[in-house]
């Protein structure tokens, strides 16, 4: 009797800081970041960091420690503005097979995160598909130029380059009028991923029209290359591919991260962490003064994203106001993380995640929070189950709550890839065990229709309290959470 009551006693200040996440203020902080004043928070825009500074503010009156630069908590990251110079781009194969491929008409380049200058490799043709197991060695691919199927998933792409070849093609299939909108969309001036170095590899496509007779001429099949089911290099010997890629700077810009940080009350466990995250961007406004990710509809031109991602961003903050409260502190450290950047390419996370505001070894768990606020009012998707304990922990954390009336379960659209599209993915890729909170896509997915007024807020603070007991159960645990080895080898290692 005596072991529950104590029981009882320890679990009670955890009950209070849980309901302390409420529906009356999820509404209210949703209807302050997805209000049209903010103007669908674009990256980079003075809306997003007009949202950076309030969820700052809200940490510092919360008591939580900065994590970003200079005692502050923000970090940011740079962002130029570039555009390929068109006519001055062209590329050449020689050996076997000399030809001209002019851009635009031939080709185009699939990212601008390289420098103007002449790049040079061997070619080597790739067979198959990019996440099927290598036969040989990637090191032999380092300075070549690779042919390849177009990757299925950010996984993918990442994983060639880091075989770090000085260039990729990527064969294009698109037909004439997407090809059209694809070289006009390739030369207006476009943000450049902060994220990746610049330099090598360039990374193009080039039209299987133009490319199948020259890969005939070296005794190769495109098609056959195309539709193999397992991963092969294929030197392609004594030919090269030569490119003179010329690009220019337009803009230089930043974007920010908030970062704060709940220290643990533990004396060992406190120099590890988990880490709550979501991001605070989304894709602005429609017409000359957007990036091209919204559409007006009738008068309205802004995309107020109030589930996207507005929902996961308070969701962050109202678990950080519940864990600021809590007497005694989890054991563990806890890292507040609202990113901006996700809707160009999880730029934000990415920054974090190779500029951390702790050592990457020390964080133990990502809890990404996306898209919480529609859908069903007792379900709750938690991508990457599967591939940790974490999947279990939280199963037995749900059971444990039953007045949520909140059943978590697996990822329902495995064919999505929606595993390598939100932020944690920067986290797992680094080795952190994660999970993803998503209820799904909706009509008003990327719309001007995503609004405030949409937003199930009682269903939203059963969700967040769900994930508050999880992140308190990972923080207080003895031993912090572990990978599944094969997810472990395929995500992790890349084999």
């Amino acid at each position: 009797m005596l072991a529950f009551l104590l029981l009882l006693q320890a679990q009670a200040p955890v009950q209070r800081a849980a309901q302390t996440i409420s529906s009356e203020d999820i509404r209210r902080r949703i209807g302050i970041i997805a209000d049209d004043s903010m103007r669908g928070r674009d990256t980079p825009s003075p809306e997003l960091d007009k949202v950076a500074q309030y969820i700052a503010r809200e940490y510092r009156r919360l008591g939580l420690k900065p994590g970003g630069e200079n005692g502050s908590f923000l970090q940011r990251y740079s962002i130029d503005r570039v555009q390929v110079v068109a006519e001055s781009s062209v590329a050449f194969i020689h050996g076997g097979a000399d030809v001209t491929f002019s851009y635009g008409t031939d080709f185009v380049f699939v990212d601008n995160s390289f420098d103007s200058g002449d790049y040079a490799g061997d070619l080597v043709l790739l067979s198959g598909p990019l996440g099927g197991t290598l036969a040989g060695d990637s090191a032999s691919l380092a300075g070549k130029m690779l042919i390849a199927n177009r990757p299925r998933n950010r996984g993918e792409f990442q994983r060639v380059l880091a075989w770090k070849p000085q260039g990729v093609v990527f064969v294009g299939t698109a037909p004439d009028s997407v090809w059209r909108r694809n070289v006009e969309r390739s030369t207006r001036p476009q943000l450049r991923d902060p994220s990746r170095s610049v330099g090598p590899p360039v990374v193009l496509a080039v039209r299987a029209v133009s490319l199948q007779p020259v890969l005939g001429r070296l005794g190769q099949d495109l098609s056959v290359a195309q539709n193999a089911t397992t991963l092969e290099a294929k030197p392609l010997t004594g030919a090269q591919l030569h490119l003179h890629a010329r690009i220019q700077a337009v803009e230089r810009n930043s974007a920010p991260n908030v970062v704060s940080i709940l220290e643990g009350s533990d004396p060992t466990l406190k120099n590890e962490y988990v880490v709550f995250s979501a991001h605070m961007d989304h894709v602005g406004v429609a017409g000359p003064r957007g990036s091209g990710g919204c559409r007006a509809k009738g008068a309205d031109s802004i995309c107020n994203g109030a589930d996207d991602d507005g929902s996961g961003t308070v969701a962050v903050v109202e678990i950080a106001e519940a864990l600021a409260g809590m007497n005694p502190r989890p054991k563990r450290s806890i890292i507040f993380l609202n990113v901006s950047g996700e809707e160009k390419g999880l730029w934000g996370s990415e920054y974090f995640s190779d500029h951390p505001a702790v050592p990457i070894s020390s964080i133990v768990a990502d809890l990404n929070i996306d898209m919480i606020g529609r859908n069903w009012k007792d379900t709750i998707v938690a991508i990457g189950k599967e591939h940790s304990d974490l999947g279990a922990t939280l199963n037995r954390v749900g059971a444990a709550h039953p007045e949520l009336n909140m059943r978590p379960i697996d990822d329902i659209w495995p064919d999505e890839n929606f595993y390598f599209r939100s932020d944690h993915y920067n986290f797992a890729r680094k080795g952190v065990p994660i999970l993803f909170f998503f209820s799904g896509t909706h009509a008003d997915y990327h719309q001007v229709s995503d609004s405030p007024d949409k937003i199930d807020a009682e269903k939203e603070s059963r969700v967040a309290r769900l994930i508050f007991y999880l992140g308190v159960d990972i923080a207080n645990a003895a031993e912090r959470p572990k990978w599944n080895p094969d997810s472990y080898k395929r995500i992790v290692s890349g084999n």
